[in-house]
């Protein structure tokens, strides 16, 4: 492929992630490109550049991309084997470790839901419907909301089902109208939710984690952080299940295979936070030195004192809490079970200030941001985002609050110094050197204010720009709708036209398609007839049971359609809607369709002098 073309489809790519939320970058690119192409064939778009104008005026069709590249193909315990060897041995294992504990499970990439459901189903039989309802949390993740609004509803056909043994789809479905539903009781322990393997945080604590035939469509350095997240996610003692086509070949470091046919494989232990954090901070580095940048955040979470006299929390590249000095956590209450938890689940990520955001801004634009005064109960806070970077490399945020509670009261006072001093202007006349030097200090506010004046009057700027596009929008609305009216108005008028034109016709008419189907049928052949245009529109012609032997009427209208100049006439004996025998004209008529190979006709019917005797 030349350059040229494989920079439009980066610039694609690009596009989705920047107006749609979808990050396909790290899948691998010939998977990817022939995906995508195949939706340009089936739309008849030639270019990556062509169907880039075509997305912009067509936002319907980023549904239809994304069915076409996330190719939700699962089913019910897929791999017998793989999932009778789960069942057989490692399930027995986990809940000997677990006792009494809650048991928790992950499927990721779960698509429409058939493997956390049949997951459901193994722990089911394994520890009985009351405990498994006590214990056992599933959770089912993928970025097509298609697939999990279906995997939500938990219906299946008789064909999804094919895979599950009779007995236990007796016991775990309720057949609905043609549909088998998921137990109602069983359906509250699954949970289903949009997540991006490569962008969000990992649930954590995951007993059993199902991630089967997901990888394979990530490159390289996608797999790499997906597999440092999935680590993190799962307890010492979980098992990682993986579908036929996965080898985790180039991850021994943090699994090995407990059954490599059946690509089950457990964690490598090791717990403590230190490396839990290094093994996400290689995850999400630049693939050039992932170990230097790790070790190059350890070192600068080791040298930040808890001395400081501001209060600071580090947040790794992944979007994990890796830092919270002395002052942080006795403010906001974090302890040290919190290091390691995704930033995104404390509460000082969202109060007193809205932190994921800036803290994703300053991820992708490697500059700092400033909150001014932001309120804790008496407290004001100013909160300063910086990004932590190694040369070009992100290796983490650092978010710093500092008190300015004091500032803010000496301000107040300052204020109602100034009130009380205007009120008792006339008689502080006499003391006039001293307002002198009241009014210099007084100075500094009044500067103060106009800055923030200026910014105000910036703001205001940009919110009349806003309605003046707004303005325009309106008016080309407006236009468009005057348009519609007009159009409508037209359409009317020649319904209209056609209604009397055809209402006028002494003559019944009966437009037919190319299937010989009734279109049209006017008031005279309803008078000639006694059938409504409602009875026979739709229905053949020539199956209608009417005075006139319409079986006659094959022939004639085979040679209209067969014939050079489209038009046979033909004179038949009938009987009218009043029972009385007549003879009536017929004349047959090619009438041009859609489709110019396949013509419909119009028959006409005029009643002749009855027969003579």
């Amino acid at each position: 492929m030349t350059d040229e073309p494989r920079e439009d489809f980066e610039q694609l790519l690009g596009f989705l992630r920047e107006h749609r939320g979808f990050d396909f970058t790290g899948y691998k690119r010939s998977t990817l490109m022939r995906r995508v192409s195949k939706r340009l064939g089936q739309i008849g778009v030639g270019t990556y550049a062509e169907y880039l104008v075509y997305l912009q005026a067509h936002p319907e069709e980023f549904t239809l991309l994304f069915n076409t590249i996330l190719i939700n193909v699962t089913g019910f315990f897929r791999d017998p084997a793989a999932w009778d060897f789960l069942r057989t041995e490692i399930v027995p294992r986990l809940l000997a470790d677990k006792k009494d504990e809650g048991i928790r499970v992950w499927s990721a990439g779960c698509a429409s839901g058939e493997e956390a459901y049949s997951a459901a189903i193994m722990l089911a039989e394994a520890l009985g419907l009351a405990q498994y309802r006590e214990r056992v949390k599933v959770y089912g993740t993928d970025v097509d909301e298609d697939a999990l609004a279906r995997a939500r509803h938990g219906a299946y056909t008789e064909r999804d089902l094919a895979e599950v043994p009779p007995a236990l789809r007796e016991r775990y479905f309720e057949e609905n109208t043609g549909q088998h539903l998921f137990r109602t009781d069983l359906r509250r322990t699954l949970i289903f939710g949009r997540h991006d393997l490569v962008q969000d945080a990992p649930i954590s604590r995951i007993d059993l984690l199902i991630c089967r035939n997901t990888l394979m469509y990530f490159e390289t350095a996608a797999q790499s952080r997906i597999l440092a997240r999935l680590h993190y996610a799962l307890q010492d003692r979980g098992y990682l299940f993986l579908g036929k086509a996965e080898m985790l070949l180039s991850r021994d470091s943090l699994f090995v295979p407990v059954a490599l046919k059946q690509r089950i494989f457990s964690r490598v232990p090791g717990s403590r936070i230190p490396e839990r954090l290094a093994v996400l901070a290689q995850a999400t580095s630049a693939p050039a030195a992932p170990a230097e940048e790790a070790s190059e955040l350890k070192r600068l979470l080791v040298l930040t004192p808890d001395a400081l006299p501001l209060a600071q929390l580090v947040v790794d590249a992944s979007g994990f809490l890796a830092l919270a000095n002395r002052r942080a956590r006795d403010l906001f209450g974090v302890s040290a079970a919190d290091l390691g938890r995704p930033f995104q689940d404390l509460e000082v990520s969202f109060r007193p200030l809205e932190l994921r955001s800036r803290i994703e801004q300053v991820s992708k634009e490697r500059e700092p941001v400033q909150a001014a005064a932001v309120e804790r109960g008496t407290l004001r806070l100013d909160v300063d985002i910086t990004p932590i970077l190694d040369h070009e490399n992100l290796l983490g945020v650092s978010v710093c609050f500092t008190d300015v509670t004091r500032y803010h009261e000496l301000r107040r006072d300052l204020d109602r110094s100034k009130q009380e001093l205007e009120t008792a202007s006339e008689e502080l006349q006499s003391t006039n050197e001293e307002l002198e030097t009241t009014n210099e200090e007084l100075q500094s506010t009044v500067e103060e204010l106009e800055t923030t004046n200026e910014e105000l009057q910036s703001s205001n700027e940009e919110l009349e720009t806003m309605n003046e596009e707004l303005e325009s929008t309106n008016t080309e609305l407006q236009t468009i709708n005057t348009e519609l009216h007009q159009r409508s108005s037209q359409l009317d008028d020649v319904n209209l036209f056609m209604e009397r034109i055809l209402g006028g016709l002494r003559v019944g008419v009966a437009a037919l398609d190319h299937d010989l189907r009734v279109a049209l049928w006017n008031h005279r052949a309803e008078d000639l007839w006694g059938l409504r245009s409602g009875e026979v529109v739709g229905h053949p012609l020539l199956g209608l049971d009417i005075g006139l032997p319409v079986g006659q009427l094959t022939e004639p209208i085979r040679q209209c359609l067969r014939g050079q100049d489209g038009f046979t006439q033909v004179t038949l004996e009938a009987v009218n809607r009043r029972g009385r025998a007549v003879r009536v004209q017929v004349q047959c008529s090619q009438m041009p369709t859609v489709d110019p190979e396949r013509p419909g006709v119009i028959v006409m019917m005029e009643e002749l002098t009855p027969p003579r005797a």
